[in-house]
């Protein structure tokens, strides 16, 4: 008896909620679509990442992994916090980035010699070889954008995405 009470109370609850639900109209989803900076952004995030992905795959590099490794090329080892910053990561993502290119030989990640908490960010010999191999492809690749975007000021571009970064 108590059980087939909760069950209608429960029920007859929902009915109630989803009786006072409003749906979105598809023209506020069409607008959403057109006008939205963030989905936008996203999309031509994905959309870059793609063409970067296909460009470095040749020499075994993700768009991600290059830039973690370009953020390693310092005349100092960086540490962990201030590369998560650079790349607007936390610090769980870029350790879990560190990872596969620690396991490939191509960074160490070593104690703070100053702050036993803290680590720093290296590459390795093989890692700096490949950032050589891989600077001319991204390089290849950049243009090709370029071209795409010709009639676009990318100073502008850049600048702007800075600042929303």
């Amino acid at each position: 008896m108590i059980a087939g009470y909760l069950t209608n109370y429960v029920d007859i609850n929902i009915v109630e909620w989803m009786s006072r639900v409003t749906s979105v109209l598809f023209e506020t989803t069409q607008r959403v679509r057109d006008c939205c900076l963030c989905l936008q952004v996203q999309r031509a995030a994905r959309a870059l990442a793609r063409r970067f992905d296909e460009a470095l795959r040749p020499v075994g590099l993700t768009n991600g992994q290059f830039s973690l490794m370009m953020s390693l090329n310092r005349p100092e080892p960086p540490g962990i916090a201030s590369v998560a910053t650079l790349l607007a990561m936390d610090r769980t993502t870029l350790t879990a980035a560190l990872k596969p290119l620690e396991r490939r030989g191509l960074v160490t990640v070593a104690k703070n010699p100053s702050d036993r908490r803290g680590r720093l960010l290296s590459l390795t010999t093989e890692g700096r070889t490949l950032l050589d191999s891989a600077v001319p492809v991204w390089e290849q690749a950049h243009r090709d954008v370029e071209v795409l975007l010709e009639d676009i000021d990318l100073d502008y571009l850049s600048k702007s995405l800075r600042t929303l970064s």
